[in-house]
């Protein structure tokens, strides 16, 4: 039965031939294939992961099915070795670049989030002998920020397991944002080093960080509060202290464990605060879709440059799939599908009738109101 061949099509609208181009030309690589070029192995990948196929040689069986060119696997691994990785990662910049073009929505805070974290994906040890992580696994480390108003990620850091989060964060900083962090991204010369660049934060403090002279905040209680604490003070010990005072809120989880945050922000609400850190469940959503719903962990081939493809076409699935989903669902009043389910019937052709009405009426807009536009819907 043939397959849904909504990826492909979407994809060259997209990545055009002239995209294409312009990142081949960027990063120096000459493509001399005349089947299997740059732009098809990109819709090859990209439509793997949405369609969780399982590696090459399925990727060979059932690719033409999904409007793809016909390829044997060996030739998609021997491009797969070849090409360099940095290509498809602007690919993917490129996707979120144009996916983010989009009107977003205000929040009820005074800048937009910006969570950052890490997900590690691991494999045997003799799959991947330059990555080695722990014991008998390797491993690959995505380093990610995401922001929740687009439940998308802006950037991404690629890295082995065994790579420690903190000094990766430079990378992904932005002013532009409040960064939100878990403990692993602590360090006191760095929190003090945001403030001079007023770079502002929410960042999980750890639980044996010394606090010295503390002056509580005046602060009406709110009701319901689950905050415990809020003062400013000094962090860590005479022999490594912070050179700047800084504000600290205490409030409890849903389970009721304590949990620290330290904090640039001091004219918002400890309440809001906490709201902030908590938003952080966002980017954990988005690493277990990910490793789900796109088959991430089962990595095709072996070299730097296959797996970082593989997993960046996967990230260039992950946004176009959530971008139609939530700009499909904005025109539909009672929206009835989650975003897998979205995933599984758009691929297979069986997407709900007012579901596909609205998503043709978005792509008909969206496209400059193209006729020829529509032709990837069926």
């Amino acid at each position: 039965m043939k397959q849904n061949t909504m990826f492909p099509n979407l994809i060259q609208k997209f990545i055009t031939d002239k995209d294409v181009a312009l990142l081949t030309k960027l990063i120096g690589y000459e493509d001399t294939a005349r089947k299997l070029t740059v732009g098809k192995l990109i819709e090859y990948l990209v439509t793997a992961a949405a369609s969780e196929w399982k590696g090459y040689r399925h990727c060979g069986d059932v690719g033409t099915s999904a409007g793809l060119v016909d390829v044997d696997h060996s030739t998609l691994s021997k491009k797969m070795k070849e090409l360099d990785y940095h290509l498809m990662k602007e690919a993917f910049a490129l996707i979120v670049r144009k996916c983010n073009r989009v009107t977003r929505r205000a929040l009820k805070i005074p800048n937009r989030l910006l969570l950052v974290d890490s997900t590690t994906i691991t494999v045997g040890r003799n799959r991947l002998p330059w990555a080695l992580y722990h014991g008998e696994r390797s491993g690959i480390k995505l380093h990610v920020s995401y922001t929740p108003e687009t439940s998308m990620p802006l950037d991404v850091i690629e890295t082995t397991g065994l790579v420690h989060d903190g000094p990766v964060d430079e990378g992904l900083s932005d002013r532009r944002f409040i960064l939100v962090q878990d403990r692993a991204y602590f360090n006191i010369k760095r929190i003090d080093q945001f403030v001079s660049d007023k770079q502002d934060f929410v960042i999980r403090m750890k639980e044996n960080v010394e606090l010295s002279t503390i002056r509580s905040l005046q602060r009406l209680p709110e009701e319901g509060s689950n905050v415990t604490r809020d003062f400013t003070c000094w962090l860590g010990t005479p022999q490594s202290r912070s050179k700047k005072r800084h504000r600290v809120v205490f409030f409890t989880d849903h389970e009721g464990h304590e949990i620290r945050v330290v904090t640039s922000l001091l004219h918002v609400s400890a309440e809001a605060i906490a709201g902030m850190y908590k938003a952080r469940w966002g980017i954990e959503s988005f690493f277990r879709w990910i490793k789900q719903n796109l088959n991430v962990p089962k990595v095709f081939g072996q070299t730097p440059n296959a797996v970082y493809n593989q997993l960046f076409a996967a990230l260039i699935a992950y946004v176009l799939i959530q971008w139609l989903y939530q700009k499909t669902k904005s025109g539909i009043r009672t929206p009835a599908l989650s975003l897998l389910a979205f995933q599984r019937t758009l691929l297979t052709g069986t997407l709900p009738l007012i579901w596909l009405d609205a998503l043709t009426t978005f792509l008909y807009e969206y496209f400059t109101l193209s006729r020829s536009s529509l032709s990837f819907i069926g």
